[in-house]
């Protein structure tokens, strides 16, 4: 059991390591839509502005519960989480950018941006141009290889075919398999068929068929009345 123990942190603490902190390592940033320091969607219009400072930046910018692209979906550790953590005192009110990747590294933050204005909109306002001051002295300049390589073949056939080099781990299931990133969440699920190496499968919105084709694992689905082909790293 011990061993099982250390063996666990060891594959955890391997996986954090694995995580990039280069900022330009990564195309997409998610914000929430309330922040926790506040009660309401956007209040101030904190987020939307965030948002903005983000899209400026260079960065695609979504909404946490917004609909996501599929390679963001597949492996969550493409994108970039950031907030806004508020240190409010008698006298003034602080706003600091903080960005954290999928195993909650943080990999950026800013100085923290102060203001003594007394009313909240105001402050909270003031406090985070001086906070975005640090943020927008950070340099980006998305490289892309924190991206899976999405590599399309002939389209002879009419189909659209992708390939994933992220590693994903199956776990058996009553029904077949789960399919999980390496932060443990299952990103697709695989259903047993009457065909050997054959599964209906399911992603979130998403449904096909995955499949073994010269040795590899295929996963077949339509988007957008398009037919595409993603070819899947599995790890049994």
């Amino acid at each position: 059991m011990k061993k099982l123990i250390l063996l666990a942190l060891l594959i955890f603490a391997s996986s954090i390591k694995a995580q990039s902190t280069d900022v330009s390592d990564y195309k997409y940033v998610v914000i929430p839509q309330i922040f926790d320091f506040l009660t309401k969607k956007d209040e101030y219009n904190l987020n939307t502005i965030t948002k903005m400072m983000f899209e400026k930046k260079g960065f695609e910018v979504y909404f946490a519960g917004e609909e996501l692209p599929f390679e963001a979906k597949m492996d969550r550790c493409k994108v970039l989480y950031a907030d806004l953590i508020a240190n409010s005192k008698f006298l003034s009110t602080g706003i600091t950018i903080v960005i954290k990747n999928c195993v909650d590294q943080e990999v950026f933050k800013s100085d923290e941006g102060i203001s003594k204005e007394k009313e909240l909109r105001k402050a909270y306002y003031a406090a985070l141009r001086e906070a975005s001051q640090s943020f927008n002295a950070l340099y980006y300049q998305y490289k892309g290889e924190n991206a899976t390589p999405l590599v399309a073949s002939s389209k002879e056939d009419g189909t659209s075919v992708k390939k994933r080099d992220n590693q994903l781990y199956a776990k058996p299931t009553s029904y077949g398999y789960e399919l999980l990133d390496k932060t443990e969440k299952t990103v697709l699920k695989m259903y047993k068929t009457s065909q050997p190496d054959s599964y209906s499968a399911k992603m979130e919105d998403v449904t096909g068929v995955v499949f073994k084709k010269d040795e590899k694992w295929i996963f077949e689905y339509y988007l957008n009345d398009e037919p595409v082909t993603q070819e899947l790293n599995i790890k049994f």
